[in-house]
C-alpha cells in the first residue's frame, strides 16, 4: 500500500501534514509493507503551477498511491480521487509519522468529507 500525504515541509516522516490538500505544494508517499511497516519514503515537490481540476489527483494516481490522508480537501477532489479507486480520509493533523501511525493502527478510518471552506465556495 502507498499513502500520499500533502505535507508543509520536505522533512519526509517529520513534516507536518498540510491543511489543505489543494495547496499542498509537497507530497509525502509512504509505502506500507504486507505487515504495516513503512518501508520507503518519497517527498515529491508539485512541479506545475495553477493546476486544474483532477490534476493534483492524477498527479497523485502517478505516484502510486492507494490512500490520501490529508486536513481538508474539497468534494470535487474527493469525487475524482474516489473514481480513480483511491480511498481519501480527511480531518487529519499533525506529523507525516504520528499520522501514519493512528492510520495503520485503525484510529484514522470513515468516509471523507468535504471541509467547510470548500462547502463555503459551492454555494
Amino acid at each position: 500500500m502507498k499513502i500520499a500525504i500533502p505535507s508543509k515541509t520536505t522533512e519526509g516522516l517529520f513534516a507536518e501534514v498540510e491543511e489543505h490538500f489543494g495547496r499542498a505544494k509537497i507530497y509525502t508517499f509512504i509505502e506500507i509493507d504486507k505487515d504495516g511497516d513503512p518501508v520507503a519514503v518519497e517527498v515529491e515537490e508539485v512541479n506545475f503551477e495553477g493546476h486544474g481540476p483532477g490534476e493534483i489527483p492524477s498527479w497523485v494516481k502517478s505516484h502510486g498511491a492507494d490512500v490520501v490522508l490529508t486536513g481538508g480537501m474539497g468534494q470535487r477532489a474527493i469525487e475524482f480521487f474516489n473514481d480513480m479507486g483511491i480511498d481519501v480520509v480527511t480531518g487529519v493533523s499533525g506529523t507525516i509519522k504520528d499520522v501514519i501511525r493512528e492510520f495503520l493502527s485503525g484510529k484514522l478510518q470513515g468516509k471523507a468529507e468535504p471541509c467547510h471552506e470548500s462547502q463555503e465556495h459551492a454555494h
